[in-house]
């Protein structure tokens, strides 16, 4: 391929000399559209000798880039450099940059990291999270594992051996090296800096204005301190980082180089991993999932609207879906493969999950279990309905009908679940010292309760309480009873699931059946009504009318399982080798009980919490928060940000919307400040930083759940990063950019001295608060005092 020397010269002075293949003018053709998206007012001129007939690239001999700034590598990504050593030289430069930038945050995050050797904040929750994956204990949380499960590899690699509890404010023991524990963690936080400043490069923010965004990340107090600490929130704000600096790059990708290449799949398909971490740390990274979502539909719209072609539109589509759909979806379902995994052993969130499930579990009561049903045994009865629960009984009578003992369903495990399995009414046995004698298909048996010795029973002389077409079922002493053979149920067997041996004994967990009423033919059945404040609020339990006996009804409202049986006469077994769950609805029913345990997390109106704060204080820094106890004594963090850069960015956020709707009247106006082509790249370049900012800000006013500072933190990575924008935007046009590079030096000093300021809190303070009473710039601040202290 034919090809000439080009020189690239920088605002800065910056020179360098690569060579260009010469393309065809079919070629050329072919790129005009990329082309327009380059043209304007730029930075860079690219000296080429004339050639006639010739373009090098999609540009002509004379290109000059759009105004993206000073001299940085995005300034380059409209050309597609066949050779690397112009990109080499312009990555050392970057590299230098950000190697320089990962090493302050180093040195900011690590720095007196271990000083408090204590158990602070939420290291009580997810420290003990992580000795559960060390222990292989199932465990129950509301976020998902990724996050909990990268504490438990940084707790693997400093030799924790899971025997330490976490308790809040204990110390350390000796054998846990919770320096090195949090050393790892807080790398997590330290790739937020340099990240940060790759992201605003292929943003097209100019150089010293990416630096000047990466020391906004370097010198927050807030992500400083939370990267000090066995937290979640630093693994959920790296992929966060990852998915912007990933989804940015695909982007510049998509708009300047070309389809389905391999560098358009990387960073395509990296964008949907990156979603898929950061879902899977917690579930406020949905909100990623949908700023991604809303920029790729934006991209596609417009593709339509430039009459692409059907056949690589749907091209289009389809890398979308499987990229930042089945990826993130793939990469979210693998993380609780690895989570079930690791978590073999019975735990105290076992109960959240199904009984199939707890029966895998080893050291589970329901896996350690005799698997076939005698007379004499003591069982746990469950309805195959989803929700009622388990039969049970209580010394609690009905206010009419027979008012004997209530029978309901009770959807938690107790002592009044449990049920004796005795042969039928006038039938004798002793069942400590008669040969063992199984349950089966059409025995008759009776269920008496453990606790009151009641039996259950039915009686066509009573209704049913709420469903008065049904007859009641209750539990009484059938011994002072007149009636003969009412406490008689007929075992029917409806199915027998993974019983490995076809035969129609009643098998522990497998066995599904019918309880038929043997005198009024009747079925025992749980619906979804509950009884009123009498009943506890427990599920009614009735018995479905069958006058002919012969009705073969399958419906799962008057189907039960055994599905805990104690007889100190069998010989356990293990019920992992029948009863085997599905991973998928595992997943799910987990997923549904981590939302029912986020959604229960509600504040208390009526008491007072220094912890707490509403989402309208966040950005503004009303409220912060101590993080540990505060006598003088103590080593004492305040989760404080920089003050100058919380309210800057606020104020840029709020103002941005206004910002663009003015832009849009002028040009509807026909009196536009920019041309449309510069307000398009203007929108293109901010709608993820502001994007991000609304998305994961906004979300948390809508939420009756108890709120917290810390969870303001993503969004603020975006809203520093969109500060940074805006005053790139402003230093370029103002005064044609001359002082671009003197403000950002300014900015950097002012709020490097600002973070210096407020550093005691950041990285311990361990005497009397009141000497940093000059630190309380608003009165809202309780840095040395308590507003609501008794």
């Amino acid at each position: 391929m034919e090809s000439h020397k080009i020189k690239l010269r920088g605002r800065h002075g910056y020179e360098s000399e690569d060579t260009l293949p010469v393309v065809s003018e079919e070629y050329e053709n072919d790129q005009r559209r990329r082309e327009a998206a380059a043209e304007g007012s730029g930075s860079y001129v690219m000296d080429l000798p004339a050639t006639p007939g010739k373009s090098y690239g999609a540009y002509p001999v004379k290109k000059t880039w759009d105004g993206s700034g000073a001299d940085s590598l995005t300034d380059f990504s409209a050309v597609n450099f066949e050779s690397g050593l112009l990109l080499g030289l312009l990555r050392s430069r970057d590299m230098l940059i950000t190697g320089v930038l990962t090493l302050a945050s180093l040195i900011t995050r690590l720095w007196l990291i271990g000083r408090r050797p204590n158990v602070t904040w939420d290291e009580a929750h997810f420290g003990k999270f992580g000795a559960y994956y060390i222990n292989h204990t199932f465990y129950h949380d509301v976020h998902p594992p990724l996050a909990k499960m990268l504490v438990a590899l940084a707790e693997v690699v400093a030799k924790h051996n899971g025997s330490f509890d976490f308790k809040s404010g204990k110390k350390f023991p000796d054998h846990v090296n919770y320096t090195l524990i949090r050393t790892q963690l807080a790398l997590y936080g330290v790739a937020l800096v340099p990240l940060a400043y790759l992201t605003c490069l292929q943003l097209r923010i100019s150089r010293p204005m990416a630096v000047l965004a990466a020391c906004f990340v370097l010198f927050d107090n807030a992500l400083c301190v939370m990267s000090r600490f066995i937290l979640l929130d630093e693994p959920l704000l790296f992929f966060t980082a990852t998915t912007l600096w990933c989804a940015a790059t695909f982007q510049s990708v998509n708009k300047h180089g070309t389809p389905f290449s391999p560098r358009w799949w990387t960073w395509l398909l990296l964008t949907g991993v990156s979603l898929g971490c950061v879902m899977s740390s917690k579930w406020v990274g949905f909100f990623c999932v949908l700023m991604v979502g809303i920029a790729t539909i934006d991209d596609l719209f417009r593709k339509y609207c430039a009459l692409m072609p059907w056949e690589d539109y749907a091209n289009h589509w389809a890398a979308r879906i499987v990229a930042l759909i089945f990826v993130p979806l793939i990469v979210y379902t693998a993380c609780f493969w690895v989570h079930f995994s690791l978590l073999y052993k019975t735990g105290t969130g076992d109960h959240k999950l199904s009984a199939n499930f707890q029966a895998g579990l080893r050291g589970n009561m329901l896996n350690e279990q005799p698997y076939d049903i005698t007379y004499g045994s003591f069982a746990d009865i469950r309805a195959v309905y989803n929700g009622p629960g388990l039969l049970h009984s209580h010394v609690h009578t009905y206010p009419s009908g027979s008012k004997q003992q209530h029978v309901t369903c009770f959807p938690h495990r107790d002592t009044n679940n449990v049920w004796q399995i005795q042969k039928a009414h006038g039938v004798q046995a002793n069942y400590t010292l008669d040969a063992i004698a199984f349950v089966s298909d059409q025995d008759v048996v009776q269920l008496v309760h453990n606790i009151t010795g009641a039996t259950i029973r039915a009686s066509k002389d009573f209704m049913a309480p709420l469903t008065s077409s049904h007859l009641e079922v209750a539990a009484e002493n059938i011994t002072s009873s007149s009636e003969e053979g009412i406490s008689n149920w007929r075992v029917e067997v409806v199915k027998q699931k993974h019983s490995g041996r076809k035969d129609k004994k009643v098998h522990a967990m497998t066995t599904v059946f019918r309880l038929r009423h043997v005198e009024t033919g009747c079925l025992m059945r749980v619906g979804s009504r509950r009884l009123p404040s009498w009943g506890w609020g427990q599920a009614e339990v009735t018995c479905l009318p069958d006058p002919t006996k012969k009705k073969n009804i399958r419906s799962s409202d008057v189907l039960w399982y055994i599905e805990r049986n104690v007889n100190e006469r069998m010989e356990k077994s293990d019920l992992s080798k029948y009863v085997k769950s599905n991973f998928l609805v595992d997943m799910v029913q987990l997923n549904i009980e981590m939302a029912k345990t986020n959604n229960a997390l509600w504040p208390d109106v009526n008491k007072y919490s220094a912890l707490e704060s509403k989402p309208w204080s966040w950005p503004f820094l009303v409220h912060p928060m101590r993080m540990v106890g505060w006598n003088d004594k103590t080593v004492k963090y305040y989760e404080i940000g920089n003050p100058l850069l919380w309210w800057a960015s606020a104020i840029v956020c709020i103002a941005y919307p206004f910002r663009l709707l003015y832009l849009l009247g002028r040009m509807k106006r026909k009196c536009p400040l920019w041309q449309p082509k510069e307000l398009l790249e203007f929108w293109d370049n901010s709608k993820f930083l502001w994007g991000g900012w609304a998305l994961h800000y906004i979300p948390f006013f809508l939420m009756g759940r108890v709120t917290y500072i810390h969870h303001y933190l993503p969004a603020l990575y975006f809203a520093l990063m969109q500060l940074a924008f805006e005053l790139d935007y402003f230093f370029k046009r103002w005064r044609r950019g001359r002082f671009l590079n003197t403000a950002a030096w300014c900015i950097g000093a002012v709020v490097c001295l600002v973070f210096l300021y407020f550093a005691p809190f950041t990285y311990g303070w361990n005497k009397s608060a009141k000497l940093l009473s000059g630190r309380k710039w608003l009165g809202s601040w309780n840095i040395y005092e308590d507003f609501y202290a008794v």
